[in-house]
């Protein structure tokens, strides 16, 4: 007996997803593209892109023999705090929005658990539930399913809610009824391409997506900066970078789809909203990983963190910043040091 995809969708609203579609789970769609875009080297320093986990992206079936089916399911974690493009106080940072709470890996892996146990009072099949960490071209299959087009920004979004959702899957050996794609609506627009501040939305090459596409370059993205790159951000694009130390929401923030998008049932923890640079440059490592325990600002590690702080506090304009930049100068890590000094040199001096 085929699942019918509407009771699927009840039992995820039941379990706390806002969105939920199935897909079928043939070979995965955008497959050839992801190849050439990592191939031409837009993944940059993401290694777990482009090694040998690469290929396991090309069919579900690497992640779970037996696999008939793909239900995509979307967590909103938008909150009623003003957006970062309305966030103006230069003495303080912004972390992306979706790290202002508990680590979300666990969160929705723990609701996918459950999703699978009320399935399994239905019918007995095998199923594997996956948060980002897995192999799988997640926007692709949620786009399969329903729940939304990839946008210019290439973030998936959704005509009623927006983007602001967490994405997960539920691979399962039941033969669950699929979804319908949902149609492109980004129309004309380019406004996520003209706010980004180090242009990473670039155009896709021809006979990719079709006339009008845009694509991300990873090596050019301030997500990318602040949280995967290891090594030093390149100097003509640390200006960029404003006052975001772990992320960035301004392709979001100003998507027109993003307008009405709802409150989602989750609450952001005061202190990772805007919290003072000063007080982030002078946290030690084990301060840090308390501040940091079990939220997704824990990847960008600790010494990442504070050169993201020193590029903030350049930007800042402030010569109040110079004193704590002055300490990281000499803090004992030639990352760090090398972007206090540069954050230095960009301040007024004081008096």
């Amino acid at each position: 007996m085929t699942l019918n995809s509407n009771h699927v969708r009840q039992l995820a609203a039941e379990v706390g997803f806002q969105l939920a579609g199935v897909a079928r789970a043939g070979e995965t769609p955008d497959f050839a593209r992801y190849q050439d875009w990592a191939a031409r080297g837009l993944a940059g320093e993401m290694k777990y892109l482009t090694d040998h986990r690469a290929d396991l992206r090309s069919h579900p079936e690497n992640l779970l023999p037996g696999v008939r089916s793909v239900i995509s399911v979307g967590l909103l974690y938008n909150g009623p705090e003003p957006y970062s493009t309305a966030f103006s106080d230069p003495e303080r940072a912004w972390i992306a929005r979706y790290a202002w709470g508990e680590d979300y890996h666990g969160l929705i892996r723990a609701k996918l658990e459950v999703l699978a146990r009320k399935l399994l009072l239905k019918k007995d099949f095998q199923w594997r539930a996956c948060v980002d960490t897995a192999p799988l071209a997640e926007r692709s299959f949620a786009r399969e399913a329903g729940l939304g087009w990839i946008g210019k920004n290439t973030c998936l979004i959704n005509q009623e809610h927006g983007s602001w959702f967490l994405l997960g899957e539920l691979l399962t050996t039941l033969e669950a009824e699929p979804d319908a794609p949902a149609p492109d609506r980004c129309g004309t627009c380019t406004r996520c391409i003209e706010a980004c501040p180090t242009r990473a939305l670039v155009p896709s090459p021809p006979g990719h997506d079709g006339p009008g596409r845009y694509e991300l370059d990873a090596r050019l993205c301030i997500s990318y900066f602040t949280i995967e790159l290891r090594t030093a951000v390149p100097e003509p694009h640390r200006a960029g970078i404003g006052s975001n130390v772990f992320g960035c929401d301004i392709c979001q923030d100003v998507c027109p789809w993003n307008r009405r998008a709802a409150v989602g049932p989750e609450s952001a923890r005061p202190d990772l909203v805007a919290p003072p640079l000063e007080r982030l440059s002078e946290l030690t490592e084990a301060e840090f990983r308390r501040m940091f325990r079990d939220t997704p600002v824990s990847r960008a590690k600790y010494r990442g963190f504070l050169r993201n702080v020193a590029i903030a506090m350049g930007n800042s304009g402030l010569a109040k910043f110079r004193a704590p930049l002055e300490k990281l100068t000499t803090f004992g890590e030639p990352l760090v040091e090398e972007h206090a000094r540069w954050a230095l040199a960009r301040l007024p001096v004081a008096g």
